[in-house]
């Protein structure tokens, strides 16, 4: 079991927890995740490690809530546990050796590139963050990019906060303006938004890292469920990544895999509804 002894509310869906896992705070490195399960009989899901506190022994997982298994999740409190949590699994980051790299996150990738930025920063590369979420209330971690970061850009679609527009409309900017160039961007959100990010790099000529989020179950290799297109080849995310050279992705294929257990996925979220109404109803714990 692993006790939750921090939890921040960054939005209405989602929330920051601080877990009690000390081995893994203390060798897991930007660009990794753990597999999660709420309750022992529950659904296991994959969560970026978005920082962690070695002295603390604490890890921190930025969760939004869109199904069953992360409304459990969301709904923890500080006191609560968590079943289990393995981990750390996947690849690190490599970190290009650059003068100036750009950081973009989308809604709650902002979370898997804000780890990834730090490391940059921590290395001497100057670093200009792009923070984009379809509202206001989607835009995460700001401060804490604001703190470390050379240069942050906010945008929203509805034009809420920040700039109006797609997390590409900054990026063409910067892409034409930075001096020196940029020679790497990251790039971590939806599956659109990292295509989209691709097709402008690919034309500027710029190496682009993207963090993939295809469904996972073991974070082994071996369920397959993970795989991949990348160069025309055959990866699993869990194992090979999650992070690959995005010109190489085959982002058409990742976003019809996704939509696999659609149908799933909504009949057990409205199940979840269900249950949790019925519980806050008699002031029970929500059930997974």
């Amino acid at each position: 079991m692993h006790r939750i002894v921090g939890r921040e509310a960054l939005s209405e869906n989602v929330v920051r927890l601080e877990v009690q896992a000390r081995r893994i705070a203390e060798v897991r490195q930007p660009g990794q995740f753990v597999i999660v399960r709420a309750v022992e009989d529950g659904e296991r899901i994959p969560l970026t490690i978005a920082d962690a506190d070695i002295r603390a022994g604490t890890i921190s997982l930025v969760i939004q809530r869109v199904g069953k298994s992360t409304a459990v999740l969301t709904s923890l409190e500080v006191g609560d546990a968590i079943s289990d949590i393995v981990g750390p699994l996947g690849r690190p980051t490599h970190l290009e050796d650059c003068r100036r790299a750009v950081c973009v996150g989308g809604g709650v990738g902002t979370a898997v590139v804000y780890p990834i930025a730090k490391a940059l920063v921590q290395r001497g590369t100057e670093v200009t963050m792009i923070v984009g979420g379809r509202t206001r209330e989607l835009v995460i971690l700001e401060k804490q990019l604001r703190a470390i970061c050379r240069q942050v850009h906010v945008t929203t679609d509805d034009g809420s906060y920040g700039r109006r527009g797609l997390v590409t409309d900054a990026l063409a900017d910067v892409l034409a303006s930075a001096d020196p160039p940029v020679e790497a961007v990251y790039a971590v959100g939806p599956v659109p938004m990292m295509k989209a990010v691709c097709e402008l790099t690919r034309r500027a000529g710029v190496k682009t890292i993207v963090s993939l989020n295809p469904i996972m179950v073991d974070g082994t290799g071996m369920c397959g469920g993970c795989r991949v297109s990348v160069g025309g080849e055959t990866h699993f995310a869990c194992v090979d990544g999650p992070e690959f050279d995005g010109h190489q992705v085959d982002f058409d294929e990742l976003a019809d895999r996704l939509t696999t257990y659609r149908n799933q996925e909504r009949h057990s979220a409205e199940q979840c509804r269900l249950l949790q109404a019925a519980d806050k109803k008699q002031g029970q714990p929500l059930r997974g």
